[in-house]
């Protein structure tokens, strides 16, 4: 999984709180990074004792905004533009230096914003049954291949010329249309930002979007979730889907990002980039899966209530998104003192020169935060030391290793509970936050605190000092309750490069939960992944954009196999992270939606509940390291048609069996002569059994004429006497 365009913006103002009595503010009003760039804004302004030099239109934010009414006049008279809206909450444009006079309209209830996300197929198809789900030879004859789906990628680094993301002919592309976000082709462009791209020969010529030369990850995830192949390798789930794409920003590509436009790259943005998929669906009268290998860390802010919101009012019948859990199910980031325990300390540990930190408990306590040393440095801070400050907000420096470190402390009430407190911790120094020893010391008499990071890790090397849980660490948007949350499983611990050399990656077998798929709870205490699917030594396409610009890069290291296709040399590369598991289900979600087009994120819950295959036997389902267990395509596709109620149907194709529809035909081809008699059976997707016929035992290869039977989809029962030769497939006449 990618990381997201989290760059966080530290208050410039660093002065005394008589310094910062900047215009009014409803912080509460606020999310924590809208409430940084307003303070940020007002002292910049009192800094130069006159408005900020760039104009508004050159400093806008994208931002959500709830409204109590239904009127824009808020908006409209503090310079904003409404860009989507959906009831009582809209996406809107926002001049940074409105911001202050925006949070005290009584009309506007919240601000929501964040920078976007963070960017996080061989015998895949096999292991999620996706294979049994579509196998045949030409297009008509497949059961489930994604036809007549549109599968959205909202990703970076996109190589549309790919062969594998071409129809039969190879001389056109599927992928439809293309939203890149980063394009400086603006001129006429109806969409906020970039210019959106559409047909086989415009994008053709295209050739790859604007980050594609420094950027591979969005052709890797896009192979998986729809390639088609080529020369019979490499096939990701719904094979013959139409392809709709969004390149959006995130930290990997920010440098492409004209610093006058940096504030319109949030995540109010990414929404809009699934709008823009679900719309360019419904045009063509489709459904629609958008998957999304990205995702930032989960907060006790509650930062992403209005971007929930806005998943919540943008996906249903036939709107699906699919998103990475998270790779950092290793990370110890959460700690609990309990109301019994006075104090509990951990130590802080990142390579980074800056961390974030959240407190929050219902009563009064306190933390202190030590830069240990031959002298040590102490900021100490309680909540209603912080609440009683100007603007709710302490900072100080502190000496770390000959270093200063920069120290913010934000207090305000609880999103997820108004009778909390939490207490934002920002740190920042010009040298690693690991080149010294931090310690946090969570304090109180008879309060519960929990501590939740993203940053840092909680290490505990004494008893003086405890190591965090390695749980609560969901990304979001995988974390919102209508996206499908998909942790990552292992099969392969090793794979071979193109040059021979066989890299073993030490990953689990046997599809047991990788280490570093990230584990729930969610913060308001959901469980969450939502289900599982291969993450790890995944073939897929890779950008062939990239690998001539950067040869040499250790990424490219990674592949498996190059081909030359028209004169351009491409490749298949191995990659690991829930970066490539997302993908996987969100193109098993699109082979549901060729069964049932209609189905809601509760449909596809629903139907992950029933038919998810248990990895690990010794826990109980749903639970916050596997959620449902690993999808099964082809158990998925006979319970959405009815036919998990037929008695002995398997769910499961036979595995010495081939069963293959040529026309009107039912060919039965066995991987060696029958030694018994193989009984068929066609069942209706009502459950009626209506044709059934027994093929003597002797030969390898039979017949059978479906002709009589009425266009339709059908399930066919095989029962040879053998395990190897029980089992069932879908056909489509």
């Amino acid at each position: 999984m990618k990381p997201s365009l989290s760059i966080v913006l530290f208050f410039v103002f660093l002065l005394s709180a008589a310094s910062v009595q900047a215009q009014h503010c409803e912080l509460e009003k606020m999310s924590s990074f809208v409430r940084r760039l307003a303070l940020e804004e007002t002292a910049r302004q009192r800094a130069a004792h006159a408005p900020s030099a760039l104009s508004q239109k050159e400093r806008e934010l994208f931002a959500f905004v709830s409204l109590s009414a239904s009127s824009d006049s808020a908006l409209t008279a503090n310079g904003c533009r409404v860009l989507y809206r959906q009831g009582d909450l809209c996406i809107a444009a926002i001049p940074l230096n409105c911001l202050p006079a925006l949070s005290c309209s009584a009309q506007v209830r919240r601000i929501e914003a964040r920078k976007g996300s963070r960017a996080l197929l061989d015998s895949v198809r096999t292991e999620v049954g996706a294979e049994s789900a579509w196998k045949g030879i030409a297009p008509l004859t497949q059961a489930f291949t994604g036809r007549g789906v549109v599968v959205g990628v909202q990703d970076i680094g996109f190589d549309l010329t790919h062969p594998t993301f071409r129809d039969s002919t190879l001389l056109r592309t599927r992928i439809l249309t293309l939203w890149d976000q980063l394009s400086t082709d603006t001129v006429g462009s109806a969409l906020p930002v970039g210019r959106s791209y559409e047909g086989s020969e415009a994008l053709l010529s295209l050739g790859h979007s604007r980050d594609g030369l420094i950027m591979a990850h969005g052709s890797h995830t896009l192979g998986i979730a729809a390639g088609r192949g080529y020369n019979g390798e490499y096939s990701g789930m719904a094979p013959e889907s139409d392809i709709c794409l969004v390149a959006n920003a995130t930290s990997d590509n920010a440098s492409l990002i004209d610093s006058a436009d940096v504030y319109k790259y949030t995540y109010a943005l990414d929404a809009l980039g699934f709008k823009y998929m679900f719309d360019y669906a419904d045009s063509l009268g489709k459904p629609c899966v958008v998957s999304f290998s990205e995702g930032s860390g989960e907060d006790l802010r509650g930062d992403d209530r209005l971007f929930y919101a806005m998943l919540d009012s943008i996906t249903g019948p036939g709107h699906i998104i699919v998103a990475s859990a998270g790779n950092s199910g290793a990370r110890h980031c959460y700690l609990k003192k309990s109301a019994a325990v006075k104090s509990l300390s951990t130590i802080l540990s990142t390579s980074d020169r800056s961390g974030s930190l959240t407190l929050c408990g219902r009563g009064a306590y306190g933390l202190r935060l030590i830069c240990r040393g031959e002298q040590n440095d102490t900021l100490t801070a309680t909540t209603a030391g912080v609440l009683g400050s100007a603007d709710s907000l302490l900072t100080d420096t502190l000496r770390l290793r000959g270093s200063d470190v920069s120290v913010i402390v934000a207090g305000y009430p609880s999103s997820f509970d108004a009778a909390s407190t939490a207490l934002e911790v920002v740190l920042r120094s010009d040298r690693p936050l690991n080149s010294g020893f931090i310690t946090i010391e969570m304090f109180s008499d008879t309060t519960e605190v929990e501590l939740l990071t993203s940053s840092f890790e909680l290490v505990g090397q004494s008893p003086d000092y405890v190591a965090g849980e390695a749980s609560h660490s969901i990304l979001s948007p995988s974390s919102a309750p209508s996206v499908i949350s998909v942790g990552a499983t292992s099969y392969r611990s090793y794979y071979t490069n193109y040059q021979g050399r066989v890299v073993n990656t030490n990953h689990a077998q046997g599809g047991l939960r990788a280490w570093y798929s990230s584990v729930g709870p969610t913060w308001d205490g959901r469980t969450k992944p939502d289900v599982m699917a291969p993450g790890s030594n995944i073939i897929s396409s890779y950008n062939s954009f990239f690998l001539e610009n950067n040869p040499n890069d250790y990424h490219v290291a990674a592949d498996v196999e190059r081909f030359n296709f028209g004169g351009r040399t491409y490749e298949w590369n191995c990659n690991t992270g829930t970066s490539m598991s997302a993908p996987v289900v969100a193109g098993v979600v699109a082979l549901w939606l060729q069964a049932n087009p209609q189905l809601t994120p509760e449909g596809v819950l629903r139907v992950i509940s029933l038919t998810s295959t248990h990895p690990d036997a010794s826990l109980t389902y749903p639970n916050n390291y596997y959620g449902y267990g690993q999808i099964d395509a082809y158990a998925g596709l006979l319970h959405i048609l009815g036919l998990t109620g037929i008695k002995g149907l398997a769910d499961h194709q036979p595995a010495e069996l081939k069963l293959i529809l040529r026309g009107t035909t039912l060919r039965v081809e066995a991987d060696s002569p029958l030694v018994r008699p193989l009984l068929l059976r066609v069942y209706s997707t009502d459950g009626r059994q209506i044709l059934t016929k027994q093929l003597p035992a002797g030969a390898a290869i039979y017949e059978m004429a479906l002709s009589t039977l009425p266009a339709g989809v059908y399930a066919v029962q095989a029962d040879g006497g053998s395990t190897e030769l029980h089992g069932s497939t879908l056909i489509r006449l």
